[in-house]
């Protein structure tokens, strides 16, 4: 498989488009939305960056404001390459002029010059994602540590994602994962956006967990965090923010998905692991319980990873049932009611990594929640903001 290297004249190009595309944006002032080749350079439609914002906007009619925001996000998702025609269809619908941006050189069609331009123009832009799993790691009590504890852990939990994706790329498994810090914990997402990108993303969960684990056990002080975490299938918007004048490399995501991680996590207890309920919302064929089931096969590939020098022979996930239900019973539902009062519905997630010589496990039991949930319920009404159901 050839790499398809660009030229030296189209890198030329791809700089030119960039330096062009930051003239337009002008701070965040605009945002692209898609664009066509053209023999002299390209074809891009700007709007500013609240227009979106207005164009959903229909208050007095609900159906066209669901309607034009279902366009919108259907043309802000994948690709942003359009045919002429598409991209003109575009501007008369939002009733906007597009811009021509005029190259040195013809820009190349070449397939590695097309992949360039689309990360360029997303970087200037706002982007749709309709399912994608992220997780959210947080540390328990964070504030309660010195300035130096709190970046000691931070920097432990970094460390400990950085070294599992280095594991996981040794065997063939390269998670392309992306962050973003919450102040006491990070967001984390697969760019990639695969059939197994969710199931990848879910075992790196688990060997995060582990190997946080491991460290505390090794370490001494409150150098190495306790976490509690979630993961969550859904639809989230991706977007770059203004740094300096220029964007910035990394982007952020915020939506249905991250909102839902955010509430989860809320009530999720130091040690306690939670797998949001994505069955309905994130268009799911099979719900949380299936995917967790689908998981077994690919924690196979996992065995024989070491993990601070302790080679792995198994990984297994479960989520938490009644112990009077027979095996194949439904899960415990964990039924979280937010500040809103909208409730929020979630699992309790449980696994187990055996190793040569130990049994290393996390998350909870549902006694350990339910005894947890007890002694903190709220005081007045003795009623919990979590509760099985």
């Amino acid at each position: 498989m050839s790499k398809d290297p660009i030229s030296i004249v189209q890198r030329g190009n791809l700089q030119n488009l960039e330096k062009t595309l930051r003239k337009q944006w002008r701070l965040g002032q605009s945002i692209v939305l898609c664009w066509c080749w053209d023999e002299r350079g390209l074809l891009v439609i700007f709007v500013p960056h609240y227009f979106l914002g207005n164009y959903c906007a229909h208050r007095d009619d609900p159906e066209v404001s669901t309607e034009n925001e279902n366009y919108i996000r259907a043309l802000i998702s994948g690709r942003r390459r359009k045919s002429r025609e598409e991209l003109f269809a575009v501007a008369v619908r939002l009733s906007v002029s597009p811009t021509f941006i005029k190259l040195e050189n013809p820009l190349d069609e070449s397939i590695a010059v097309m992949r360039g331009v689309e990360e360029i123009i997303r970087r200037y832009g706002l982007s749709f994602v309709e399912r994608r799993g992220v997780l959210l790691f947080d540390i328990a009590d964070f504030s309660l540590f010195s300035s130096f504890e709190q970046a000691s852990q931070l920097n432990s939990l970094s460390y400990s994602m950085n070294s599992v994706y280095n594991k996981l790329a040794a065997r063939g498994m390269e998670i392309n994962f992306a962050r973003t810090t919450t102040g006491d914990g990070y967001y984390v997402w697969n760019r990639d956006n695969h059939p197994q990108s969710d199931q990848e993303l879910f075992l790196f969960l688990q060997l995060v967990l582990a190997d946080n684990a491991l460290a505390r056990a090794a370490s001494r002080g409150n150098t190495v965090p306790v976490i509690r975490a979630a993961f969550h299938i859904g639809s989230h918007y991706e977007l770059y923010q203004a740094e300096g004048v220029n964007p910035t490399v990394f982007s952020y995501i915020v939506g249905d998905v991250t909102i839902e991680l955010a509430r989860i996590l809320e009530r999720t207890l130091p040690g306690q692991v939670m797998l949001g309920d994505f069955g309905a919302c994130a268009g799911e064929e099979h719900g949380s319980a299936e995917f967790v089931k689908s998981c077994v096969e690919a924690a196979k590939a996992l065995e024989g990873l070491t993990l601070m020098g302790k080679p792995l022979r198994s990984l297994r996930n479960w989520l938490s049932r009644d112990a009077s239900a027979d095996a194949e019973g439904q899960p415990l539902d964990v039924s979280i009611t937010d500040k809103h009062g909208i409730k929020h519905h979630a699992y309790n997630l449980q696994g187990e990594l055996e190793f040569d010589d130990s049994t290393l496990t996390l998350g909870m039991t549902p006694e350990e929640f339910s005894e947890a949930l007890e002694k903190n319920m709220p005081r007045g009404n003795g009623k919990s903001d979590s509760w099985w159901v």
